[in-house]
This record gives C-alpha cells, structure tokens and sequence, in this order.
C-alpha cells in the first residue's frame, strides 16, 4: 500500500483534542455555573440515564467533571507537554457556563475571559494554533428552563455566547467550529441538545425541533463569524461512523443508504447545502413531524457557508435490513463486523473506514475536513522503563494511530482535502461514553483513577515519543 499514498502537504495542522469538562475541572470555579455534564457521573448508566438528568449532583457521589484532570490550574505544564510533543493545533472546546454561568446573562463573567486568554496566549506562544469549539456544556439553567435547543430561545441565546468569543478573540483566533458532535444529538440528546427523551416512546416532533434549531443556530454563528472577521474559518462538526451493509443482498443494500440518510446525511445535507432536501422532508411527514421552520431560518441556512466540516472518528457500523442490531460499545447502534477487530470496550478498529467515509463526505461537499477527534481508548499499565521513569508500552495505540494515519495519506491520494489530524487525547481524560479514567486514550498518563484517586501527575507513554517523531516528519516516519 506504500507505493500508492500521497504524502501530507507542508501546512498540515497536527494536534489534540478537548472538551472542557473532560480535562479542566474547578467546575464551579471563579463564577462557572452549572453544565448538564457537571451531573453524570461514572459508568454509562450514571451519565445518560433518565434517573441522573436536571438533578443537581450528589455531595456522596463522585462526578468525573468537578475535578476532570485540573487543565484549569495545570494548564501550563500540559501546553508543555503539547510544545514538547510539536502539535502545531490544538481543538479546545470552550465552555458556556464560564461566560454565562446560567446562559441568560447580558454580561459575560469577566473571569472566563481571564482564565481562556492565559490557556490561548499560552497555546499561541507554543507554536500551537487553537481551533475552538463553541458548543462546550449546556447550562444547566437553559436544560431545565427551555429543554435546551428544543426552544428557540436557546438559538439567541448560543449565538450570544459565540459573538462574544469572535468579537474578543478576533485577529487572535481564526479556526472555529460550531459544534463539536452536532448529530450525537440523535442519540444522545441530553449532552448535545440539552433535553431528555424516552427512548422506548420518542417524541419525534420535540427531537426534530430540537435539531432544526441546533441547524439554526450553527447556520447563525457561521454567518455573524464571517461578518466579523471575514478571515474567520468556521465550520461544524459530526460524528463520523461509516455504514457497510451486512452483505449485498439489495435490502441490506437500500437498509444502508438509508441508515446514512438518518443518521449523518441529514445533519449535514442542511448546513453544507444551504436547505432540507426533499428526502428530509419526507422522512419527516413520516414521522409525523412538523418543523417550525421560519422564513428568517431558511435565509440564515441558505446564506451559511462553512468553511470545513469537522469529524470525530471512533468506529464504523454494520447494519442488516429488519434487524435494528445492539449498542456498539455503549455508543453506536450496530451489527457486530467479523473482519474487525474490538477495543477493550467493544469499538470495532476500522482503518480503513476513515479512508471511505472521507471520500464520501468531502466527494458529497467539496469541503477541506477536519479530523477533530481520533484515538484509542484501552486500559494502560503505568510501569518502570530501563532508567527508573514511569511511562506506559502501549504499542496497541501506537499501532492504531500508524494504520489510520497511513489510510489518511491515502485519502490523499484519492484527493481528498483534510486539513488536520487531531489526537484524542494528548493526556488521559474521564470517557465521554462512561465516565472512566480505566478508558484510556491520552499520549501522556494522569495518574487518577475512575473516582478522582491519585496524585494526577503526568508521565509520557511510548506513543509520546512515537507521535512526536510522526509530527516531525510530517508523517513520513511511521516506524
């Protein structure tokens, strides 16, 4: 296969990945209020059940989020880290609840704006260019007041809080995205959207709503970033997983094209087009769902024009006609695939099914694609090397991120525009899915356990040095 890949161009942005409340911590630190995240806790039932959502924490229970891995006061020695290491990017999300604690504030706190602007200068003295993700935690004020974006208030009240990034970060920061996820929403609905659903009797009508002004708002921000500061570069982004049909027999074919239609296409048919097409709308008389959808949002949707679209890329699916399948490692709905590998957690290792699903997005968009977020996830073993230091021999994710960067060279080849590859994560983080440090994803090890246990200290992992020597050669040397 290394005969026919392209080599990565000059410019090309490699760095790590965040959100905020999976690494900063001090959650109620210098006026931050309450985000929906700051209420799950450990393990996938404590973090996206029913019995956890709008109920304030627990003074017994521990919650990943209130100490994460302390960024918030070890910010300096972790852009370290990052220089050391030679990113020259970095995806930060950015949290909502630090400037408008509740989301309904006509100021911002002015402590937010001092804590970002140390971690930013910081970032950009390393070399190292912020992409900042905007959608960082819904207060939790706006989930039990409006339900989050299933009212339209929330639209006014996100686009607030990104015009206040682009007015005091202009000329300092050019690379946004709207939302980090924008289609988690679909299952996910509490993190993304801020409102809960039933899932064995869904409200079509309030999920859709809901979506719709997600749409909105993202189309909304695009357009202000662009008035503001026309050398402004926004985009949105989705949760990547290609679809293979569980053999060629035609209904699993059509099962397939259909699963993608669902489940990404409508997603980003509407912002990268500028309108809902005909196949959305039909799927949603289906439903029997009746968007209110304003004259005011089909201009803001029709004059949008994102620059890029951002992926996260974990794990692709497999889906048979009349078998809706089982949760694929607490996050994808799927069929097991038997020509793939699993992690730990049961996500299928896939490769080449980045190559793939890069093709398909940027051949439907014509769109430069961000890779926001891609990595492992596994236990790791911190132990003594020859010279007394603690690291980790974690050859499996070194292995990982050698197979998909040599897919992503090969993306190229087949003409394909991506302008980054950005770890998750450059140091260990509480999973999103299940709220454990054991899920461990990050270059350098934070000694913490799933419940906060340990002296968060930081050590480099062998992939540490393996990534370092692949940024150096601009992926050249994947050995």
């Amino acid at each position: 296969m290394s005969n026919n890949k392209a080599k990565l161009p000059d410019n090309f942005m490699w760095g790590g990945s965040s959100v905020p409340c999976q690494i900063e911590g001090a959650y109620l630190e210098d006026g931050k209020g309450l985000a929906i995240e700051d209420c799950f806790g450990v393990g996938f039932a404590e973090r996206f059940g029913p019995d956890i959502y709008l109920k304030d924490p627990k003074p017994d229970k521990f919650y990943p989020s209130h100490k994460a891995i302390d960024f918030y006061h070890r910010y300096e020695e972790d852009i370290a880290l990052m220089k050391e290491l030679g990113i020259n990017s970095f995806r930060m999300g950015i949290a909502w609840t630090r400037f408008y604690p509740t989301g309904e504030e006509e100021e911002p706190n002015p402590k937010a704006f001092e804590y970002y602007d140390k971690v930013i200068d910081k970032l950009l003295e390393a070399g190292i260019e912020p992409i900042i993700s905007i959608a960082g935690g819904i207060p939790m004020e706006i989930a039990r007041k409006h339900k989050g974006f299933a009212s339209r208030i929330t639209i006014d009240l996100y686009v607030k809080f990104a015009k206040t990034l682009f007015e005091h970060y202009k000329g300092k920061i050019t690379h946004w995205l709207t939302h980090g996820e924008y289609n988690v929403v679909s299952y996910m609905p509490q993190m993304s959207a801020g409102f809960e659903l039933d899932r064995d009797n869904v409200d079509f009508q309030m999920l859709y709503q809901g979506i719709h002004n997600m749409a909105v708002a993202a189309a909304k921000v695009m357009n202000i970033a662009h008035e503001i500061d026309p050398n402004n570069k926004i985009g949105f982004g989705i949760s990547a997983r290609q679809v293979y049909p569980a053999t060629c027999k035609p209904e699993d074919i059509l099962e397939c094209v259909l699963n993608k239609r669902e489940n990404i296409w409508l997603f980003t048919d509407v912002l990268a087009r500028g309108y809902y097409p005909e196949y959305t709308l039909n799927f949603f008389d289906e439903l029997g769902v009746k968007l209110d959808i304003t004259e005011d949002d089909k201009k803001e949707i029709a004059a949008c024009h994102p620059d890029m679209i951002g992926i996260t890329y974990y794990m692709t699916n497999l889906v048979k006609a009349n078998e809706e399948g089982h949760a694929i490692g607490n996050f994808s709905w799927g069929l097991p695939n038997p020509y793939l590998k699993e992690t730990g957690w049961g996500w299928p290792i896939d490769p080449l099914g980045l190559t793939s699903y890069l093709i398909e997005l940027y051949d439907r968009y014509h769109l430069p694609i961000v890779i926001e977020e891609i990595g492992l996830g596994d236990k790791d073993v911190l132990i003594k090397d020859e010279n007394g230091n603690y690291t980790v021999d974690d050859d499996y994710r070194i292995d990982y991120h050698r197979q998909h960067i040599e897919t992503l060279k090969l993306a190229f080849k087949y003409g394909v525009d991506v302008m980054a590859y950005c770890i998750w994560t450059i140091t260990d983080v509480a999973s999103m899915s299940t709220g454990e440090m054991a899920k461990r994803y990050g270059l350098v090890y934070v000694d913490q356990d799933d419940y906060g246990n340990g002296t968060n200290n930081r050590y480099k992992k062998k992939s540490f040095e393996w990534f370092k020597k692949v940024i150096a050669s601009n992926g050249e040397d994947l050995d």
